[in-house]
């Protein structure tokens, strides 16, 4: 058994292996970008299959699924780039060991919310140039900041609404208290 065939958690989801050759194209690439890898994540993933490649005209890897293995050789612990050299340095055909995560659907996840939750929990934190060398989407990341954003300017209007209405209940309080003087006055200087 290969240490890349070795249970691991994934978090409740199902890991269904397997393996594709692909024959490379005349610039020696299968067409896919890979995130994740040493130092800062366990695994590696195929970020995206890029259209008219051998991958996609292949149709089995396809975004998310995890890369365990070049031509039967473990990539765990390994970068990214490292994984690409060791896929560029294979000539011809070369295999992709992968595994495919699959949820539960009866539980009501699916893979791609279950996913989502798992990356945006993942980059929360994160910044920028380390998403890029996890290959995470950036555009998470401003969404992320984004909705922050979106939350504080929410706050700030509460603030400044309760601020307004804080006004208006002080504006009323001195208006009564200004008639009440002004009927104390009148009382005083009429004798009453």
């Amino acid at each position: 058994m290969l240490d890349y065939e070795l249970e691991e958690d994934k978090l409740g989801m199902q890991a269904i292996p397997g393996s594709v050759t692909l024959q490379k194209d005349t610039q020696n690439l299968i067409g896919i970008s890979i995130g994740g890898g040493a130092p800062l994540c366990p695994c590696l993933y195929i970020v995206q299959v890029f259209d008219n490649t051998p991958a996609a005209k292949e149709g089995t890897l396809e975004s998310g699924d995890e890369i365990v293995g070049v031509s039967g050789k473990s990539v765990k612990g390994k970068t990214k780039v490292e994984v690409a050299r060791q896929i560029q340095a294979v000539k011809g055909e070369v295999t992709i060991n992968y595994n495919k995560l699959k949820a539960d659907p009866k539980q009501g996840k699916t893979l791609d919310i279950v996913l989502k939750k798992i990356k945006h929990k993942f980059v929360e934190n994160m910044s920028s140039s380390t998403a890029d060398a996890l290959g995470l989407s950036r555009a998470i990341l401003c969404n992320d900041g984004l909705v922050k954003k979106l939350q504080d300017l929410e706050r700030t209007a509460g603030m400044y609404h309760g601020l307004a209405e804080h006004t208006k209940k002080m504006m009323r309080a001195c208006y009564d208290l200004s008639q009440t003087h002004k009927e104390i006055w009148r009382n005083m200087v009429s004798g009453t």
